[in-house]
């Protein structure tokens, strides 16, 4: 039998401390206030995926396309947009832009010189990648600005001014 009263988040979200090694379950849920919470099954449940994996069991040409990380900000006049793609030269990168929308795609090879075997740990994501990014504001395509640096891509893209006017000059059609 436990033996301290569960505190209020474990009251609240029907948790169980695994601390305890006596528990008794229909113990702490003998209170009406607290009913017992509904076990559920989800059928033919599989057992989990270890957490950590050193080494991965496919090869490089069954790995889908990665997804880059990314930084989208906005000023008043620009949306700013980086992420990191180190390890990619700048015309290895593809930046595609529409008003609403920017697409970064690119590869980062991996050294082959290296054995599988030789490898304690493996972290980096090599290969092909793209994000495609929903931009919070339509911007002036032909004015973006992109460069890289030291291994950080910064996309300038300028808002368009709904607010600009301009004056048009009317011409006769000659009669």
């Amino acid at each position: 039998m436990r033996k301290e009263k569960r505190s209020f988040f474990e009251r609240l979200t029907g948790a169980i401390n695994m601390d305890d090694e006596e528990y008794d379950l229909d113990e702490d849920f003998s209170n009406e206030d607290y009913p017992r919470p509904e076990r559920r099954s989800f059928g033919n449940e599989e057992p989990a995926a270890p957490m950590h994996v050193d080494r991965p069991s496919f090869s490089s040409s069954e790995l889908s396309e990665g997804q880059l990380s990314v930084d989208v900000l906005q000023t008043a006049d620009d949306i700013i947009i980086k992420t990191v793609v180190a390890g990619v030269a700048p015309q290895d990168l593809d930046v595609s832009i529409t008003r609403d929308t920017v697409t970064i795609k690119g590869s980062r090879e991996e050294d082959y010189s290296v054995n599988d075997n030789d490898y304690f740990h493996r972290e980096v994501s090599w290969g092909s990648f793209s994000r495609t990014i929903s931009l919070p504001a339509e911007v002036e395509v032909e004015e973006a600005e992109a460069q890289e640096r030291h291994g950080v891509l910064t996309i300038r893209l300028p808002k368009i001014d709904k607010g600009r006017e301009t004056k048009l000059h009317v011409h006769s059609a000659g009669q």
